[in-house]
């Protein structure tokens, strides 16, 4: 289901629960609400729809990828970003990393390690603030 785009920002600063297999649901409303918006956003994370679990959604060419509890394990090449928000108005600055590794749960809450690199790597670490309560 597509869901409407949280601006509150106290409920957004607070930080996210671990998700667990019950919380599918918000996954799917995660995938419907971020195809709802595809030309304007590249991912979202579950508090910007109401939801104060860890999980993030973000493009990945023309696939949807969903982590549950995502962690970073390596940050590499910090560089200075410019990013919107659809919960903010405007674009703010904030540093990210070209290349990043990430543990997640996946889809069918296996255990994954993956690298990721450029543009997309810059969606997760926005994403994954999202998940700590910090606002770009």
């Amino acid at each position: 289901m597509k869901r409407d785009i949280v601006k509150d920002i106290i409920f957004l600063q607070q930080k996210a629960a671990p998700a667990t297999f019950e919380d599918k649901a918000i996954a799917e409303d995660l995938k419907d609400t971020l195809t709802a918006h595809r030309d304007t956003c590249a991912g979202l994370a579950a508090n910007m729809i109401g939801f104060a679990k860890a999980i993030i959604a973000f493009r990945q060419g023309k696939d949807i990828v969903i982590m549950y509890n995502p962690e970073r394990l390596s940050a590499a090449r910090p560089y200075e970003a410019e990013e919107g928000c659809l919960s903010l108005s405007g674009e703010r600055k904030t540093t990210r990393y070209e290349e990043i590794e990430i543990k997640y749960l996946d889809q069918l809450f296996r255990m994954k390690k993956k690298r990721f690199k450029g543009f997309v790597a810059e969606v997760i670490q926005h994403e994954m603030d999202h998940l700590e309560g910090k606002l770009i």
